[in-house]
């Protein structure tokens, strides 16, 4: 059976407008729970100051992520000129997704103790990466949405590293509910899967 072809609804140039005003947004809000009350004496600043360590480690890791997904959103459009329904609706889901992260980044920062805290912030992460995931796969499967333009990335090293993305953080969820918030330290084995993901991309 042969597969038919969606009608496409155009260019991709107001979708990919659309994402980077709502990474952008998300961002921006990352930073509104950061701050230090004013009128404190010496000893209550320092505690304050202190106090947004919490928030601050929240906000660069929400960072690292959002920008993560941004970039490789723009790679998966580099290679689009024609956008239908279904990737408009994958395309949408990912940026609800990305525009909620500032709140569980708000329950890490303000509840880390809790286990639930990092159980949330997981799954949103590792929805958002199963989105990106199927987009990429969409495209793939629909090539007559793409030009005659290689991929910026190669196609299985970026499966493997959204894949990655995706088991890490479904897997923090049992393990904080076995050994609570301290299974936020097995996002770490990201990184050098992230390294040796970029110098085999680069090779």
């Amino acid at each position: 059976m042969r597969m038919r072809k969606p009608t496409p609804d155009g260019g991709p140039e107001r979708l990919v407008a659309l994402a980077d005003g709502v990474f952008a947004i998300a961002i921006t809000l990352l930073v509104l729970d950061i701050g230090v009350p004013q009128g404190l004496d010496p000893e209550e600043y320092r505690r304050a100051l202190s106090d947004t360590l919490p928030n601050l480690g929240a906000y660069a890791i929400s960072l690292a992520v959002l920008a993560g997904f941004w970039r490789d959103h723009r790679a998966i459009f580099r290679s689009v000129e024609q956008v239908d329904g279904g990737v408009i609706a994958l395309t949408m889901l990912g940026l609800g997704l990305a525009a909620l992260l500032p709140f569980p980044t708000t329950l890490v920062s303000e509840y880390g103790d809790e286990p639930v805290s990092v159980i949330v912030y997981s799954v949103a992460v590792a929805s958002l990466g199963a989105v990106h995931l199927a987009l990429a796969a969409l495209v793939v499967r629909r090539p007559w949405l793409r030009g005659a333009a290689a991929p910026v990335r190669d196609e299985a090293l970026y499966a493997v590293d959204l894949g990655a993305t995706v088991v890490v953080f479904l897997v923090t969820v049992p393990l904080a509910l076995l050994i609570g918030p301290a299974a936020m330290w097995w996002w770490l084995v990201l990184l050098p899967v992230k390294v040796w993901l970029g110098r085999r991309e680069n090779a």
